[in-house]
């Protein structure tokens, strides 16, 4: 799954790596976020932490943000899929086996 999204620095601080983890973990997915970092304007400052997340939940890779004291560059983070956890939690907690097809509603 990836996500792209611009929050307001408040918001994000309070929710951006929860949600993304409660993402990763109810998709059973690899999460991959990127975010806009920075003061765009007098009024607005967003938050940045562009993440992955695994499948298990846990951060891989953090590129930062507003409140690291990191600089506004923009920067480039990469990450090592590991698909063998992948399978492994796929196997160990089958969600996608107790879903039902949207069409049998």
């Amino acid at each position: 799954n990836t996500f792209v999204r611009c929050r307001h620095s408040w918001q994000g601080h309070a929710h951006w790596h929860t949600l993304l983890r409660a993402r990763a973990i109810e998709s059973q997915c690899y999460v991959i976020a990127s975010a806009q970092c920075g003061s765009h304007n007098a009024k607005r400052t967003s938050y940045g932490h562009s993440l992955v997340v695994d499948p298990w939940g846990e951060i891989i890779v953090d590129a930062g943000g507003v409140d690291s004291g990191e600089t506004e560059t923009p920067t480039l983070v990469t990450a090592d899929i590991d698909l063998s956890q992948l399978i492994s939690i796929r196997q160990r907690m089958p969600i996608h086996q107790h879903r039902k097809n949207a069409a049998d509603y």
